[in-house]
């Protein structure tokens, strides 16, 4: 049996419900192509979140990695084409603003997904859940810690599908703020999708 390593984060800036928390809490010990899904929720924090992904890859030595972040105002699924060398943004969760710094020094301007991020839209689409292609997945905790990953198994000459999703809002998220919300069911499934596409 081939494992999937899954994250979510915790709630974070102005949401208080991160709907990846209980995405990755969910379909942890489920199988889905083959694939035995093991979930973690990652902390928002510079210091610690992409320390935090390379300790379970090398406690859990996954198969594949898929990252989910919250994109609080998206309307879609959106897997990401590329991670940035660069840690930028609003404060995380322990007052830490970054102010551009690279996130590895000796490290590439970028890194593609190695997720198959067009087959994963295409199958959305095919069930009738929005999605599409991201191009930037932002400069904070959700971009530190797919470029994490993606360095990471770069730097073990290791090629296995690894990248990150971001997610709309839930409709209980939704109710604390005004923007646009799928229900936590079809979040799942778009979710569980994007796994069968491995």
């Amino acid at each position: 049996m081939k494992k999937l390593l899954l994250t979510g984060f915790e709630p974070f800036l102005e949401f208080p419900i991160n709907p990846t928390t209980e995405i990755a809490n969910s379909l942890d010990g489920e199988t889905i192509n083959d694939y035995e899904i093991i979930g973690e929720v990652l902390s928002v924090d510079f210091k610690k979140s992409g320390k935090q992904l390379l300790e379970l890859i090398e406690k859990q030595n996954p198969d594949a990695v898929i990252s989910l972040g919250l994109a609080g105002g998206r309307n879609c699924i959106t897997p990401e084409r590329i991670a940035i060398n660069c840690n930028d943004g609003p404060v995380d969760n322990n007052g830490h603003k970054p102010n551009g710094e690279k996130i590895f020094d000796d490290g590439p301007d970028g890194y593609f997904s190695t997720l198959p991020i067009m087959e994963i839209v295409n199958k959305l689409k095919e069930n009738k859940l929005p999605a599409k292609i991201s191009n930037t997945a932002g400069a904070y905790l959700c971009n530190n810690v797919m470029y994490h990953g993606l360095h990471h198994f770069k730097q073990q000459n290791v090629t296995i599908p690894s990248g990150f999703i971001h997610i709309p809002a839930s409709h209980e998220l939704a109710v604390e703020k005004n923007i646009p919300s799928w229900a936590q069911e079809v979040l799942e499934k778009g979710i569980r999708i994007a796994v069968s596409c491995l």
